[in-house]
């Protein structure tokens, strides 16, 4: 494959990477964060593709799974085995109320490597909806290099960033400080395509949340399979 195997990724030492701060925000934020975000018409659409696509009870891992709303319930109440993973106890409590008909664990994407959660090919289906645009844009290639690796041959995965040329960049979030990374949507369609990744969809929204704490994006929904 193209990407770089995720190993690869402990010579640059990003693994030391503090993330704490981030999962702390999220606790902190709860369940005001479907609040803000009532509307989710991107996410349930592109959600309604994965839950299509995938063969009947796939395998799917929820990355970033959050209160388990939309996607985690969604991809379950299909028939679907999901598996979901937040960094947050808290979204992690959420999500296990919201979608009990899936199962969650709070880990980092990085404490996949190893088969903690099941190795290479392990998956059907990768659903990723705003999640690596919380990390720096030096991880995201290994990130997806991880995913890639997780998923069958021919497997599909479903991702969404917003579009931004930022990296890292600390912004306000409903009272809190997280750090976000973006691309540009040319720039993110060849990240993926190098991560070993072709594209078979592709949507962008615009979105104004309903907190005015938190300012007006595009979201860009890319649908994948691996190559």
């Amino acid at each position: 494959m193209s990407a770089k195997s995720y190993d690869e990724y402990e010579g640059l030492n990003r693994l030391a990477l503090d993330r704490a701060g981030q999962a702390d925000a999220f606790d902190a934020i709860g369940d005001r964060y479907n609040d803000a975000f009532p509307h989710k018409e991107g996410q349930v659409s592109s959600g309604a593709w994965l839950a299509g696509a995938l063969p009947a009870g796939a395998r799917v891992l929820d990355v970033g799974s959050g209160t388990g709303l939309p996607t985690a319930r969604q991809l379950a109440e299909a028939g679907h085995r999901v598996v979901g993973i937040d960094l947050s106890p808290s979204m992690v409590k959420l999500a296990r109320d919201n979608a009990p008909g899936a199962e969650f664990h709070r880990l980092d994407i990085a404490d996949l490597r190893g088969g903690r959660l099941g190795g290479p090919g392990s998956f059907d289906g990768v659903a990723a909806y705003f999640s690596l645009l919380m990390l720096p844009r030096a991880e995201i290639p290994y990130a997806l290099g991880l995913l890639h690796d997780l998923l069958r041959p021919g497997g599909l995965m479903a991702l969404s960033m917003v579009e931004a040329d930022v990296d890292d960049f600390p912004i306000p979030f409903l009272g809190n400080t997280i750090r976000v990374s973006g691309y540009l949507r040319d720039d993110l369609r060849r990240v993926v395509h190098d991560a070993g990744f072709d594209v078979v969809g592709e949507d962008a929204y615009a979105y104004a949340p309903a907190s005015t704490d938190v300012p007006p994006e595009i979201q860009l929904f890319l649908h994948l399979r691996r190559a």
